[in-house]
């Protein structure tokens, strides 16, 4: 296979998906491969790259008197068009199946087919969307056009063929860190070194602040270790519970040793400092932050639902627990700052794991193949 000219759509946000997909795009431009980004406005992890050979092109849309709101999704569909015919793409990367799926499948049919798609499955389009009866019918069929379909991970297959039973194929390729970007040593430099005191234990929790992710208990978790041990807490993202989270450490006295840090760009340095990362989310397709803190030596003590425990072994690199578990995240938590040789244990475990089987080295080879494969089938047809 060649080198390829590909466009990338995602949500711009600090979210995991779009870390992703970011992170994706990355890697194949330094494998010398052609990318555009596709989207509504830079995506975050593009931010400081200005040395990443990616383009850029920002969807705009338009008010008219006629439009309740403004037509965003075909706004996204014309622009991938016009992107991929004037720089000659050879296949579309889309992640989410709404709305973004749709959109390109509308600028394929715009094209007359000259382009294909792949789309990846993040876990909201699927749980939340896709399972909303209103939606189903267009996820599906979001899904059933693709010319290849990919899902973060193996629960997150099985929840796609439970909910919709696709005719296509669900291909498992898991999500990746960079691991040299995302490791224990943080910059001695970093300005952000001052979070951290010497011999206190340093607890992070890192998220897009959604219900889902259940952050106000990641403060009540942080207060039920300060009954029995000193430790600090990180509090990195930003989203519709953060106001939540910071009245529940107000209301249980904990303020003075939480830090509620809002959306970062030095996540790998903030984790690189912590010692534990802590994820009680009540969904997880994946669990990007769970290994993203590994990757950075970090135990992790999380909820063992969705496609958590497939990267989290309980008992090797952290810990699981039921959703809604306070006390078993405390006891958790306890459990390992007052036992150091077995943290420390637990965190060469989770850097090792993070290396072996989630290092963009490793992943990114499993897309370059699904589009090879993709590719190869419109040469064959034409043959």
């Amino acid at each position: 296979m060649g080198l390829l000219k590909i466009g990338i759509t995602c949500y711009p946000t600090f979210g995991g998906s779009g870390a992703v997909a970011t992170e994706l795009g990355l890697a194949l431009a330094a494998r010398g491969h052609e990318v555009h980004f596709i989207t509504s406005r830079l995506p975050a992890r593009l931010h400081g790259q200005a040395a990443a050979d990616v383009s850029f092109h920002e969807v705009n849309t338009y008010t008219y008197a006629l439009f309740r709101h403004e037509p965003y999704d075909l706004a996204l569909a014309a622009k991938m068009a016009e992107v991929a015919e004037t720089f000659e793409l050879d296949l579309l990367h889309v992640h989410y199946a709404i709305p973004h799926a749709i959109s390109a499948h509308l600028a394929q049919e715009m094209l007359h087919g000259a382009i294909k798609v792949v789309t990846t499955l993040h876990g909201t389009d699927i749980t939340l969307v896709g399972s909303d009866p209103s939606l189903r019918s267009i996820t599906r069929y979001a899904i059933e056009q693709a010319d290849a379909v990919t899902a973060v991970s193996q629960w997150l297959k099985d929840e796609t063929i439970r909910e919709f039973n696709p005719s296509v194929p669900v291909h498992v390729v898991r999500n990746f860190i960079d691991t040299a970007a995302f490791c224990p040593t943080p910059d001695p430099h970093w300005q952000g070194r001052h979070y951290c005191t010497d011999g206190v234990p340093l607890l992070a929790h890192v998220s897009n602040f959604r219900p889902v992710k259940r952050a106000p208990e990641a403060v009540e978790v942080f207060a039920g270790v300060l009954k029995e041990r000193e430790a600090r807490l990180l509090m990195v993202g930003d989203g519709p519970d953060l106001p939540r989270a910071v009245m529940r450490a107000r209301e249980l006295g904990v303020t003075d040793k939480v830090r509620f840090l809002g959306n970062r760009e030095d996540v790998a340095y903030l984790l690189a400092a912590s010692d534990i990362v802590l994820l009680p989310s009540e969904s997880e397709s994946f669990g990007l932050a769970a290994l993203e803190g590994m990757s950075c030596g970090c135990a992790v003590v999380a909820t063992s639902i969705g496609g958590l425990p497939e990267l989290v072994v309980d008992g090797e690199v952290g810990f699981l627990c039921q959703v809604g578990d306070v006390a078993c995240m405390t006891g958790r938590v306890l459990e390992l700052i007052g036992a150091p040789a077995r943290l420390h244990a637990m965190q060469e475990a989770a850097r090792r794991r993070a290396v072996d089987h989630y290092d963009l080295a490793a992943v990114v080879p499993e897309y370059l193949a699904i589009y090879d494969k993709v590719l190869r089938g419109v040469a064959e047809r034409d043959a």
